[in-house]
């Protein structure tokens, strides 16, 4: 059973540091995500249009609830500027009880934001 209360990992990347902290502060702002960590700028490679490419890009992990998932996807592309950004959703199955109340807090609409 599944509920718009459940708890996901959404993961995306940014092209740079500035943007990356730019759309974590805007979802957080929003209540969109409890929290959002930015990793160490990591290589991708993959194919784009027939050719293999390569681009340094920051990591970034947004904690939030299946209830909403949806509005934080569209606010990660409105302000992404690749044509197809990365951004999945992942279960949490298990988390420390206190941590997922908390996300629930801050990502319920109306939360004191």
């Amino acid at each position: 059973m599944s509920g718009d209360d459940d708890m996901l990992l959404v993961i995306s990347n940014a092209p740079d540091l500035l943007l990356a902290k730019r759309i974590a502060h805007v979802v957080v702002e929003q209540g969109l995500a409890a929290c959002v960590n930015l990793g160490a700028p990591t290589l991708s490679i993959y194919t784009w249009k027939g050719q293999v490419e390569g681009a340094e890009e920051i990591p970034m992990w947004f904690k939030t609830t299946a209830g909403r998932v949806e509005a934080l996807m569209q606010a990660i592309a409105r302000m992404h500027p690749y044509e197809v950004p990365e951004i999945i959703a992942v279960p949490v199955t298990a988390s420390a009880q206190p941590y997922r109340d908390w996300v629930r807090e801050q990502t319920a609409p109306q939360s004191g934001r």
